[in-house]
């Protein structure tokens, strides 16, 4: 509990951190908001009860690829709930800024909870073991201490990612399929340059987070998960048959 107190402490002394260096990646067409919009606004931030954003509590930048196609990558912000001990949430975004686009989001869960996917359900799903010990998933803001926690826990997780405005293509608008997204899984697959930039921008240095890390354990990987590395690729396309969870589940 002391531990958990801690860290908790420690993340709320340094809310606020490590935002606000990264914009968006494109602008998208239409005019600007308008003063009567803007009062609108305003009153509906002051007036309505937003609770499930504010439970987005925590902050971790990374990146993603195309499930099919490592070279197409990009840099991910994800800003992150936790709703029990085996499931969390994220949104994500293509910067941290106030003109940041929504990109898409993230499901991630334990091993025990990712054991229980079907077989064909786990092709969607990456680990985030080489994410966390290479060093190029950060927590951007919080004390090394409170981030190396955070990280013990992410590193035997797996994620379900899913992009629906590909602004990395310089789309100013959300259009084309929504695309299923992969993690980095060895050395050498993420852009060297994509990666400085970020840690130029954060000013941190992704080699020093893996010698930090160096002491996490890297988790046993469960079966079934990274299957675009065994050329199992699954990715979604836009048809004119009639289709949903409900029929397929």
């Amino acid at each position: 509990m002391m531990k958990q107190n801690t860290l908790l402490l420690l993340l709320v002394i340094a809310a606020g951190c490590g935002g606000k260096n990264s914009g968006s990646q494109v602008t998208s067409p239409g005019d600007s908001i308008n003063a009567k919009d803007r009062v609108l606004n305003t009153g509906a931030d002051l007036l309505q009860d937003k609770t499930p954003l504010r439970h987005f509590d925590a902050y971790l930048d990374g990146f993603h690829f195309y499930n099919g196609n490592i070279n197409a990558q990009m840099e991910a912000h994800h800003y992150v709930s936790q709703l029990n001990d085996d499931l969390y949430q994220a949104i994500i975004f293509d910067g941290n800024g106030k003109d940041a686009k929504l990109m898409g989001v993230e499901y991630i869960i334990t091993a025990s909870a990712f054991k229980t996917l079907s077989e064909e359900e786990k092709k969607l799903w990456h680990s985030h073991h080489h994410e966390v010990k290479s060093g190029s998933l950060i927590a951007p803001g919080i004390p090394k201490i409170a981030e190396h926690e955070l990280m013990e826990k992410l590193v035997s997780t797996y994620g379900k990612t899913i992009h629906t405005w590909h602004t990395d293509q310089q789309r100013g608008l959300p259009v084309g399929s929504p695309m299923i997204m992969m993690g980095f899984t060895k050395d050498g697959q993420l852009d060297k340059k994509l990666l400085s930039d970020r840690d130029k921008r954060f000013k941190v240095s992704t080699e020093e987070a893996k010698k930090n890390r160096a002491d996490i354990p890297m988790p046993e990987l469960v079966p079934g998960a990274n299957a675009w590395e065994k050329g199992e690729i699954r990715q979604f396309v836009i048809t004119n048959k009639a289709d949903s969870a409900v029929h397929k589940h």
